[in-house]
């Protein structure tokens, strides 16, 4: 873990930024980039968009940072992804998506008042952007960031309960939408950032090349 300074002087331990990566496994990352991208190809754009988003998310000081991992944490991309955050590793665990998540916020709001995960797929999730989410959670519960295709590339939280991943439709143009209802549900204060576009499909590639060119 690493110490810095940023302009809300929180104290390292009041804030956690978890990172969600899989194993780079060709042909079972970033599948529906196929058949334009092949299996190979796809598995490399996976390491890339990993890559970049750590290295994005070092920029955020004063806070823990940890990489949890779906598959083998000693893959060397996912080894230099954590050493680039000076990020702890952990393991995902859960049937779905939805239980995952629920688990790693559970455990880091163990140590933590305030929590933020996000994925590795979204090249405009910068340090400022973290920041902003951390900023909102000062009085929403929870705080999402929106993806365009209908999903959403970062979620922050205070407090975490099953029901708000229960019955989302992962990986469809519904999640965002199904988040808030449950959110709506439980009565919870929620923040919405700036959309971002993630990178998942082939028409996201053009997004790709020019944020990597940058």
């Amino acid at each position: 873990m690493v110490e810095g300074v940023d302009s809300t002087m929180a104290p390292a331990q009041e804030r956690r930024l978890l990172q969600f990566a899989r194993e780079p496994v060709p042909g079972e990352v970033k599948t529906r980039m196929q058949p334009v991208l092949d299996a190979a190809a796809a598995c490399e754009l996976h390491i890339a968009l990993l890559t970049h988003t750590a290295r994005q998310l070092a920029g955020v000081r004063r806070c823990g940072r940890e990489l949890w991992v779906a598959g083998d944490p000693a893959h060397p991309a996912l080894r230099h992804a954590a050493a680039l955050g000076r990020a702890g590793v952990r393991r995902q665990r859960g049937a779905d998506l939805g239980e995952r998540m629920r688990h790693a916020l559970e455990t880091a709001l163990a140590g933590a008042p305030r929590v933020v995960l996000v994925g590795s797929d979204c090249p405009g999730l910068d340090a400022a952007y973290v920041e902003d989410a951390f900023a909102a959670l000062a009085t929403a519960d929870v705080v999402l960031g929106p993806a365009l295709d209908g999903g959403y590339v970062l979620i922050g939280v205070r407090r975490v309960d099953a029901r708000l991943f229960q019955g989302v439709s992962w990986g469809t143009d519904a999640v965002l939408a199904q988040t808030l209802a449950r959110v709506d549900a439980l009565g919870w204060r929620v923040a919405l950032l700036a959309p971002r576009r993630d990178i998942d499909r082939p028409e996201d590639l053009p997004a790709w090349e020019q944020a990597s060119a940058s």
